[in-house]
């Protein structure tokens, strides 16, 4: 993005609707520094290459979760 980062976009998203269910996709491990924004809101996280049962079981994870 050329405005904002991820984490700048994820802040923005629930600001403006702070029940959004929010899944972060990144090529960096869980992990990583950048990668940390499960204590800022975000619903999940997948890394890439995507697995494709991985990405469904958090998708749903993500969607379930109150």
């Amino acid at each position: 993005m050329s405005e904002m980062d991820g984490k700048q976009c994820l802040i923005e998203i629930l600001r403006v609707n702070p029940k959004a269910k929010v899944l972060i996709a990144s090529g960096y491990s869980e992990n990583a520094p950048t990668n940390g924004m499960a204590g800022l809101g975000a619903g999940g996280f997948v890394e890439k290459p995507y697995n494709m049962r991985k990405l469904l079981e958090t998708v749903r994870e993500v969607l379930d979760a109150e």
